[in-house]
């Protein structure tokens, strides 16, 4: 999707087994993630990328070993293969990496072997999205035991098996539930919380709905905010866990299993242009947004069955310290690490370093360009709109860049990392490269 708003997980396998610590929920022959061990990401194998941002659907990898010092010709290429047009990110899991594509007629989800590139399957769910803010679906699957789940353009939630990609179940979310589909397409990256998939549909008193995962039969639904363009997270806070999802209008906390909304911060922006994904510190929450709107830390404490919402700090509009326009910051022992948007439509774009705990800013790579990240073994892994990868040192005493090589074409997604490689994609190619340190 164009992304600056969008112009913006049968049987358990083994080494697909995430986010799991003792608890097994099983349904219908198929095992799913409990809440509670969620909680516990150490649990999950190393070489799992299964969601978007990562198993803790953070954007960091608990990997390590990658390189120190850029090779010369940058780093090795593995596979290159012809993917197709579209913004969805890569998944890996299981031996197979996962995303979404787009040719003239239909929107695919596709699977290929993540060691080789060799197409596995390839599964029609929806025919070919198109809007001014470009083409083809925005989300990114998540891989969950024997199941994929998707979303696309306009709005189709889709369960096919993780195997084959056969269809179990598909949804029409948009139409079903009489919504309308957002301006830049429907964004949200499927989440999956106790047997139920959870999305975004911005439909009248529908913001948010949760589907049985095995049956895809609908439960609860909440909210009434258009949808915007961010996808939901899992997250404790004032010692609960819930739903943390930011709509186009502002930032809700909802009961994982009730559906019930617990409180409501209201937080506006132009064309609902609400993207990044929130990240809890604490019991506080971080949320940012693009179009010189800027960002604030929350702090929430429990009230009964209701939060109570403070400002710890906030700073807004052109002088913000960081303004996420599609991307999620990375936080890092205390620092959050991203993209600062300058303008409607992100003209200018720097590289921030801004302390949470206080919202200073700290350092900044002015100038730095436009694009995505994700983190491992002390590093920023980005990709530029100019289809560089670039790796950075984590650091708070400054900018340190360990190296960068032009890879691909244009690119809003992130990189996803498993077992040292790391896979880039575009509208046209999906690539594999070597990012382990060099012996």
């Amino acid at each position: 999707m164009n992304q600056s708003f969008a112009a913006l997980n049968g049987q358990l396998s083994g080494t697909r087994l995430f986010l799991i610590v003792a608890t097994l929920l099983s349904l219908s022959g198929a095992t799913f993630v409990s809440a509670q061990d969620k909680a516990d990401a150490a649990a999950s194998p190393k070489g799992e990328w299964p969601q978007f941002l990562g198993p803790q659907r953070n954007g960091i990898s608990r990997e390590t070993g990658l390189l120190d010092t850029w090779p010369t010709d940058g780093p090795k290429e593995v596979w290159r293969v012809k993917g197709g047009v579209g913004m969805s990110g890569l998944v890996i899991s299981g031996g197979k990496m996962i995303t979404m594509v787009q040719d003239q007629a239909k929107q695919f989800v596709l699977a290929l072997d993540a060691l080789t590139g060799k197409q596995l399957w390839k599964t029609a769910v929806g025919p070919a999205y198109r809007n001014a803010q470009g083409a083809g679906p925005r989300a990114t699957p998540a891989i969950v035991g024997d199941m994929v789940y998707t979303f696309s353009g306009e709005g189709i939630l889709s369960a096919l098996k993780f195997g084959d990609g056969s269809l179990v179940w598909k949804h029409d979310t948009v139409k079903e539930l009489g919504g309308k589909i957002a301006t830049y397409g429907m964004a949200c990256s499927p989440l999956v919380v106790d047997n139920r998939v959870i999305v975004t549909v911005g439909a009248p008193n529908a913001t948010v709905v949760a589907y049985h995962a095995v049956t895809g039969k609908r439960g609860w639904k909440a909210g009434g905010d258009r949808a915007g363009y961010s996808s939901p997270a899992f997250l404790t806070l004032g010692g609960r866990p819930q739903l943390v999802v930011f709509t186009g209008q502002s930032v809700l906390g909802i009961g994982h299993k009730s559906g019930a909304t617990l409180w409501r911060y209201p937080y506006k922006t132009t064309f609902d242009c609400n993207i990044a994904t929130p990240i809890a510190y604490k019991d506080k929450l971080f949320i940012s947004s693009g179009e010189d709107h800027g960002c604030a830390l929350l702090a929430l404490t429990a009230t009964g069955d209701k939060f109570e919402i403070k400002e710890t700090w906030k700073s807004q509009g052109k002088g913000s310290v960081m303004r996420n326009g599609w991307q999620t910051s990375i936080l890092w022992d205390g620092h959050l690490y991203g993209m600062d948007n300058v303008g409607p439509a992100s003209p200018i774009t720097h590289l921030n370093c801004v302390e949470i705990a206080t919202g200073k800013l700290i350092w900044q790579k002015k100038r730095f360009g436009n694009g995505n990240l994700i983190a491992a073994d002390g590093k920023l892994i980005l990709t530029t709109m100019k289809g560089e990868l670039v790796f950075v040192r984590i650091t708070p005493k400054g900018y340190e860049e360990i190296g960068r090589s032009k890879l691909i074409g244009t690119t809003r997604q992130a990189a996803a990392l498993s077992n040292g490689r790391l896979y880039l994609r575009d509208d046209r190619e999906i690539l594999c490269v070597d990012v382990r340190k060099i012996p």
